[in-house]
């Protein structure tokens, strides 16, 4: 590789190769100096793969180091990495996940309560059924819950949305 000539001179895609095969001691300076040159001539979407293979690069050239100190050698924030968006997107769905099982089990909590107003105590087999309805469930069930008058109307309208 030392043949291709001097890594700053060379297309970007041959200069990662390049960036392989450099001295050590040179390395973080040339990856910075491709990541600069990354960012005025490739195009967001491009620039981010680049940025992935530049930081892979030096992850395996230092593997004595973490990532978070080969990215701070290279001058780049978490947020530049493949790395955290994909760990941001992943709590972000947790997050949504945990958020509408929460609001299902506080409806079905919600629910439960007007029920025992409106009709008196619920069986633990009632509460059982509602609890583990979903989400769009629940909500039939709190426009429904007005007209029931007794427990059986309950129980039968519980029977058609189970089976």
């Amino acid at each position: 590789m030392d043949e291709l000539g001097d890594i700053r001179q060379l297309p970007l895609w041959v200069a990662l190769m390049v960036l392989t095969t450099v001295e050590k001691e040179q390395a973080p300076e040339e990856a910075r100096y491709l990541l600069t040159r990354t960012r005025q001539e490739v195009p967001l979407t491009a620039s981010r793969a680049i940025i992935e293979m530049v930081t892979t690069i030096m992850m395996y050239r230092f593997e004595q180091l973490s990532q978070a100190e080969v990215e701070s050698m290279l001058g780049l924030t978490l947020q530049q990495t493949q790395v955290y968006r994909e760990i941001k997107a992943e709590g972000r769905e947790e997050g949504r996940e945990e958020g509408r099982e929460e609001g299902r089990e506080a409806m079905a909590n919600a629910i439960s309560r007007l029920l025992t107003k409106r009709l008196g105590e619920l069986s633990e087999e009632i509460r059982s059924s509602i609890s583990g309805l979903s989400l769009p469930v629940l909500a039939d069930l709190s426009d429904a819950l007005l007209d029931f008058t007794t427990l059986a109307d309950l129980q039968s309208w519980l029977e058609e949305r189970t089976n």
